[in-house]
């Protein structure tokens, strides 16, 4: 038990210090990539960081987790769990975390082991709200359930990245 605890927060320095090394954007501080999520029902993401620009596309889901790439002014270039990308006014996003299943299901669980009882499962396309994140495991609520799931089940959240 010892070890496993050594090694995890050794895994825990390590990431801390590659965020620290980790590229900060210009306008607010914050660093990218990071996750954000939508603040609004509908978005029209664009093809440069302007009104001006051509629609490419239009977010239709409050609460869609998105990766920052870039900032411009109040822009930011945002990529989705399916890897489309454009830019989106900062406006319409929120801090607030949130995760997609992408697995076809997963199964949420009652503690952070996969031989812990099942208490529900979210189908491919569930967008959850991201409470907390160990090494493997997040802590997901989605339409009134919550559980751990397993975080390779999930975009929205860093292979290494511990959330608190």
């Amino acid at each position: 038990m010892k070890l496993i605890f050594t090694v995890l927060t050794a895994m825990f320095v390590a990431v801390q210090a590659m965020a620290q090394q980790g590229s900060i954007g210009p306008v607010t501080g914050h660093p990218l990539p990071r996750y954000v999520s939508m603040k609004v029902s509908e978005a029209y993401v664009r093809r440069g960081p302007a009104r001006t620009h051509r629609i490419d596309w239009v977010l239709k889901h409050r609460g869609t987790p998105l990766q920052v790439t870039a900032e411009y002014g109040n822009w930011l270039r945002v990529v989705d769990a399916d890897g489309a990308g454009g830019w989106v006014h900062r406006s319409l996003l929120s801090g607030a975390r949130t995760v997609v299943v992408t697995d076809a299901q997963a199964t949420l669980f009652a503690a952070p082991f996969g031989d812990a009882m099942p208490v529900a499962t979210a189908m491919k396309g569930v967008i959850a709200r991201l409470e907390t994140c160990q090494l493997e495991w997040c802590f997901i609520e989605a339409d009134g359930f919550e559980g751990w799931v397993l975080k390779i089940a999930v975009w929205g959240v860093d292979a290494v990245e511990i959330l608190q």
